[in-house]
Formats: structure tokens, C-alpha cells, sequence
């Protein structure tokens, strides 16, 4: 899997739009998303990604049994209490849109995560959620694979909730990386090529 992971600067060097709205969030991670297509393919991935079957844990045991257990601990916690997520404890990165992007499309958001939409463009998607602990924002761009195609790619960016929200990400970082995004790449793969034979047999 981690020749999946990219560079920072394979995100930080393209001319995103997010830049300009998330400029003061840390960047945690750049991964390539095995979803090879055309140059318009970036709808299809979003719709994907926005209406998939399965969750962020990738639909493995281990990524269900990591998931269930950070939810039981925001539950004992009160990580996850209403009013501490977006537009409540911190405003929606929607407030920060520049008119065009305001005005354009939304996007959808994740059915079967607490992401909500940002903005979408052609080439470029952008989600974000927040509780107690981090303001987080998913970030998943259209790019050239260098071989006359195209690709997605994605990134995380953060800004954690001061000294615990630095903790925790620190805490859940190993997990993050063991359980959660080889499972969540390859159901994304796996996904990408059944939805790109449905669409080549319409």
C-alpha cells in the first residue's frame, strides 16, 4: 500500500482550489486512488464515493471493528455531541467560498460518512467534518497518470481542536495507516472497475 501514498507536494504543487480555503490546515496525507478514467471522470468518482455501499472502513473487519470503536469512544467521550461538529463549533469552509465557487456546484455529500459537500468543479471535490477533536477536510482531485490518462487522488487535511486534538491524531495515526486506508483504497478500486464496466456496457 504505500506505494500509494504520494509526496506532499503532489498535492501542495497542483493549483487547487482548496488552497486558497483550507490554506491554515495542516496536510496529512496524499494517496493515489486506483480509478484510472478520462479526462470528464471526475463526476463519476464523486458519485461514487458520495453513494458507495460501503463506509469509510473500507467494508474489513478491521477497518469495521476501528471505526465502531472510535464511535463508542465519541459517545463516552462526547466527541461527536451535537453543536460540536460544523457550523457549530467551527463554521463551514463554505463561509469562505469565493464568489464563483459559491455559486457553483456544491457536490454531494457522504451518505455513509459525517462529510458534508464543500464545492465541486470538474477536476477537484472538497468534504469536510468536524467534532471535538479535529476540523477535517477530504480533498479528492481529477489528475494526468502520465500515461495519456487519468486518475483521482486524494488527500487529507486537518486542523486539529488544540493540544488533545493534536493527541489524537498522533493516537490514531498507526490505525489510520494499517487499518483504514488499505481497506478503504481498495474497496474504492474495487468499486471503480465494477461502476466503469457498468457504464462501458450502457
Amino acid at each position: 500500500m504505500s506505494e500509494l501514498r504520494l509526496p506532499p507536494g503532489e498535492h501542495t504543487a497542483r493549483p487547487w482550489r482548496i488552497h486558497e480555503i483550507a490554506h491554515d490546515f495542516r496536510l496529512e496525507d496524499v494517496w493515489v486512488l486506483p480509478t484510472p478514467g478520462g479526462p470528464d471522470d471526475l463526476r463519476h468518482l464523486v458519485e461514487q464515493m458520495a453513494n458507495g455501499r460501503r463506509g469509510p472502513d473500507g467494508g474489513s473487519r478491521l477497518g469495521r471493528f476501528l471505526f465502531t470503536v472510535r464511535w463508542k469512544l465519541g459517545a463516552l467521550l462526547g466527541w461527536d455531541k451535537p453543536g460540536s461538529g460544523v457550523g457549530g463549533r467551527v463554521a463551514s469552509l463554505r463561509d469562505r467560498l469565493p464568489g464563483d465557487l459559491r455559486e457553483g456546484d456544491r457536490g454531494p455529500d457522504i451518505a455513509a460518512a459525517p462529510f458534508t459537500s464543500v464545492f465541486q468543479t470538474h477536476d477537484e471535490w472538497a468534504a469536510e467534518c468536524a467534532n471535538k477533536t479535529m476540523h477535517g477536510v477530504l480533498h479528492v482531485g481529477w489528475v494526468p497518470d502520465g500515461n495519456g490518462g487519468y486518475r483521482g487522488q486524494m488527500a487529507v487535511l486537518v486542523k486539529p481542536n488544540g493540544r488533545f486534538g493534536e493527541l489524537y491524531m498522533l493516537g490514531i495515526k498507526p490505525f489510520r495507516y494499517l487499518g483504514v486506508y488499505p481497506a478503504l483504497l481498495r474497496t474504492i478500486g474495487q468499486e471503480w472497475r465494477a461502476n466503469a464496466a457498468i457504464r462501458a456496457a450502457s
